[in-house]
């Protein structure tokens, strides 16, 4: 399928916004994402179908000409496919219309995606590590989320909601003008919406072309080289000579008290047991729900964080100079691991890449994993072979002390 491409000046951008549904309507919103995973769940069935059926035929020696051809998975064989079987499936016949066909499209499109990067994993295409086959979603743990890109799709006049294909018109928790006045002036164009169940909410992200003037940062001259670490969570020292710390909030840490006793309050009710079928208590939903409240009032903070710090970084700048971690590695270390995933390494690297290249339009330099930067003199250049310690070091920076040098 060919990839969209916004027209010069222009960029992708997504806005995303509370939504507050009554009972019918989240009803309807989780039919819809049912609806995607149920999709998805008939596209793994059907492909892999003529996978198993080729495995016996083989075992049975039938010869390679006479084997039970591949069934495609691109997205148009899908759909077709998905069409003519919607209606005498069991599985679809009796509720398929209750719902937009965007969401079983959703659920073909993501099966098409999974099927194009196995095959790319397997075949040395895809970076990254290697891909298995698609497995089947089930219905406890699978995300709810589903795409519309088609139909009834607006920000509406009043900036307090919503409308979308079959779903309706929706109140927003928060203001769309943000959006909205970008739409009326028009200088953005809606492409598609993407609704999802997050942290407790339901969310409508648009995804928009937007036209996007670049912005100046306050010192294009400037390099900054930002040093991530635990007990502080990132050092800035720019080209200038000038070194800034941004604490750790310790976001986890903080909550972790609170967590300790919706936890025990919870351990203390009726649970689920799905090898009896015991269902759980209403004590022990609500019990459930305070503390998944605050473990998401966490995740909302830590995002709040790291937003405030790359806009910072990304808008004042032009060049930025950042460590190639090895998160997942370090993930590893018990002893850090919990702090280290609190912090957010790998988020930071993801946001400022994004944000310098679509607002400031700034330098980004990622150092190589390697680079001997604790040993490498900022004055001559010079590298030594061991660097010295004095017991326990926090992580290195890539700048000497004041008065220090290495060579």
């Amino acid at each position: 399928m060919k990839k969209f491409r916004p027209q010069p000046g222009f960029v992708v951008q997504a806005y995303r916004f509370a939504l507050d549904p009554n009972a019918v309507q989240e009803r309807a919103l989780r039919s819809h994402c049912g609806a995607a995973r149920a999709a998805y769940n008939w596209a793994v069935g059907w492909v892999t179908a003529s996978w198993w059926q080729r495995k016996a035929e083989e075992t049975y020696g039938v010869p390679e000409e006479s084997l039970t051809e591949w069934r495609p998975w691109s997205l148009p064989s899908l759909r077709t496919a998905f069409n003519a079987a919607k209606h005498t499936d069991p599985r679809f016949a009796h509720w398929w219309e209750e719902n937009s066909k965007e969401a079983y499209s959703t659920g073909l499109a993501n099966a098409s995606a999974a099927f194009d990067n196995y095959a790319k994993s397997r075949s040395g295409k895809r970076r990254g590590a290697h891909m298995g086959a698609p497995r089947f979603k089930s219905k406890r743990k699978a995300r709810l989320a589903c795409r519309f890109t088609t139909g009834s799709i607006r920000v509406d006049a009043d900036g307090r909601h919503v409308t979308l294909p079959r779903l309706g018109t929706i109140r927003t928790h928060e203001p769309t003008v943000k959006l909205l006045a970008r739409v009326q002036a028009g200088t953005a164009r809606v492409l598609s919406a993407t609704v999802r169940h997050e942290r407790g909410r339901w969310f409508v992200s648009f995804q928009a072309e937007v036209k996007r003037d670049i912005e100046r940062v306050k010192r294009p001259e400037t390099a900054v080289g930002i040093d991530l670490g635990v007990k502080t969570l990132a050092v800035t020292a720019d080209s200038t000579g000038g070194i800034r710390t941004v604490a750790n909030p310790g976001h986890y840490d903080q909550a972790r008290k609170r967590l300790r006793r919706a936890s025990r309050v919870v351990s203390r009710r009726q649970g689920p047991d799905r090898r009896t079928g015991q269902k759980p208590s209403k004590r022990w939903e609500k019990a459930n729900a305070q503390r998944n409240k605050v473990h998401h009032r966490v995740a909302n903070l830590r995002e709040d964080a790291l937003h405030k710090l790359t806009t910072a970084v990304a808008a004042e700048y032009g060049t930025i100079v950042i460590e190639d971690l090895n998160v997942a590695g370090m993930l590893r270390n018990r002893r850090l691991a919990r702090r280290i995933a609190d912090a957010g390494f790998g988020e930071i690297r993801r946001r400022l890449a994004c944000k310098t290249s679509q607002r400031h339009a700034t330098r980004i330099v990622v150092a190589d994993r390697w680079f001997p930067s604790s040993k490498t003199c900022s004055g001559c250049g010079a590298v030594k072979a061991k660097r010295a310690t004095r017991g326990r070091t926090s992580p290195v920076r890539n700048w000497p002390g004041k008065g220090e040098r290495y060579g």
